[in-house]
């Protein structure tokens, strides 16, 4: 005897979930949220697929754009580097020597890095560039950033970083991060959950088209953009606070080497950062020759002591792979090695974070790896735009936009609900801007749906 249909609280049919639903009572919710994310997030992503495909490609640009800054002839031998820092502060004498930078190959400027000159920005320092074979200033830029981002780079950054809004701007980055995993993982349950013979593009045409290719170059991306989701919300403004307290909790903190003399590596954000004293020039040379005999390799950054009292730090700045990462601390009266950390010894939550930025940043793997973001970004933007085309053609010329059905969430048996949405609870505190977000889509969706029953044109909401 067949069974009456259930009704709703107005007493029309409910609808019935099809089969398919049935059987995976999460689909139907998981299309919700992918719609929803896909059409309000989806812009904060082009602008993050665009500024990061043209970042890719600026290591690039800044090797042709800054060619006379960045490269000389090779000479027969290296003056001292004493002679070299002197003649940057003869070309350059205000500010203070922050670091130096020694020529890391035959072709290569020194540069002479210079805090508190007027006219550049605080948080940059002017890089003054030096032939290491005939002490000529080549010329000097501003410069940003551990990677030393010369300023066509630095500009570039901002953009993809904070929209050169500065800190608010980073609001935007941290979004698209947030986002981006999700959207990637519920495009791929999805695109497997169609049957195969739906999930062909040879031979379809129109939206099924559409869909195909937006699905196929999708799930062949997905790794990727899950690699970039989880890097870039490591230092992002509030997502990466909770990471770095987690990795304190855990001891996992990324160690910095003692300039204080004790010899014990300080902790994530210690001393040896940065100096501000302007180095003699004899001790530039003895430094750098103390920290080559701790077997520190170029490319190598010599840091001046931050007072009188703390000693000199030279650091490997390689993060290209292999990386070198190792750092001396040499105390500027006697020459000696006080401390030594080796970035073998880092615990393995700071090698991995450091490994995953660099690889975000595009400077793990070099062209190689520059490549391969300019790919994902460009999988990314096509993504987006045949993702608004199937909107568009949803509606088959009646209804532009139209979205999918709602009520998914009342598919899914309390048994799988209620520890989902505690998971999500969890998930949205450590990342504030996936959850808050979320919290605003559903909002939305139940008003939209109350207005929808009271004008009797929906499926009722339920209370």
């Amino acid at each position: 005897m067949p069974t009456a249909p259930a009704l709703t609280t107005d007493g029309t049919p409910r609808p019935v979930a099809p089969t398919s639903a049935r059987k995976a009572p999460l689909r139907p919710l998981i299309l919700r949220l992918h719609f929803y994310a896909g059409v309000l997030v989806a812009p904060f992503l082009l602008v993050a697929a665009v500024t990061g495909l043209l970042y890719a490609a600026s290591f690039q640009a800044e090797k042709i754009v800054y060619a006379h800054e960045l490269t000389v002839p090779v000479g027969d031998r290296e003056l001292p580097l004493s002679e070299q820092v002197a003649a940057a502060r003869k070309a350059h004498p205000q500010g203070t020597v922050s670091a130096v930078r020694p020529s890391p190959t035959a072709d290569a400027t020194t540069r002479v890095l210079l805090s508190g000159v007027p006219g550049v920005d605080p948080d940059h320092t002017l890089a003054v560039f030096v032939d290491p074979y005939t002490a000529k200033v080549r010329g000097a830029l501003e410069q940003y950033g551990a990677t030393g981002a010369l300023p066509l780079r630095t500009w570039i950054d901002g953009l993809h970083a904070n929209l050169l809004l500065g800190e608010t701007g980073r609001l935007y980055s941290e979004l698209a991060a947030s986002w981006l995993w999700v959207i990637s993982g519920g495009g791929l349950v999805l695109w497997f959950g169609r049957r195969r013979a739906r999930r062909k593009v040879r031979g379809t045409s129109g939206r099924r088209r559409t869909l195909g290719l937006h699905g196929t170059v999708g799930a062949w991306a997905a790794a990727g953009f899950f690699f970039l989701s989880a890097t870039g919300l490591t230092w992002s403004t509030y997502a990466g606070a909770h990471i770095d307290e987690l990795r304190t909790s855990l001891g996992q903190a990324t160690p910095s080497v003692s300039a204080a003399g004790g010899g014990e590596h300080a902790g994530h954000g210690g001393t040896g950062a940065g100096g501000s004293l302007p180095p003699r020039p004899a001790d530039v040379d003895r430094i750098l020759g103390a920290a080559r005999s701790e077997g520190l390799a170029d490319p190598v950054e010599i840091v001046p002591p931050a007072d009188a009292s703390s000693a000199y730090v030279v650091r490997q700045i390689q993060r290209s792979w292999p990386e070198k990462q190792d750092a001396v601390a040499v105390d500027p009266a006697t020459g000696e090695v006080t401390d030594v950390l080796r970035f073998a010894d880092h615990p393995v939550l700071a090698k991995l974070t450091r490994w995953g930025i660099d690889a975000h940043t595009g400077v793990l793997f070099g062209l190689a790896n520059q490549i391969a973001l300019m790919a994902l970004a460009l999988c990314l933007i096509l993504l987006i735009v045949w993702g608004y085309r199937m909107w568009w053609r949803r509606g088959r010329a009646s209804a532009f936009g139209r979205p999918v059905p709602r009520g998914a969430w009342q598919q899914v048996p309390p048994t799988v609900l209620v520890p989902l949405m505690a998971a999500v609870a969890v998930l949205g505190y450590f990342v504030p801007l996936l959850g808050i977000p979320l919290v605003a889509f559903v909002a939305v969706d139940v008003l939209l749906g109350e207005i929808a029953h009271r004008r009797g044109r929906g499926t009722p909401v339920a209370r």
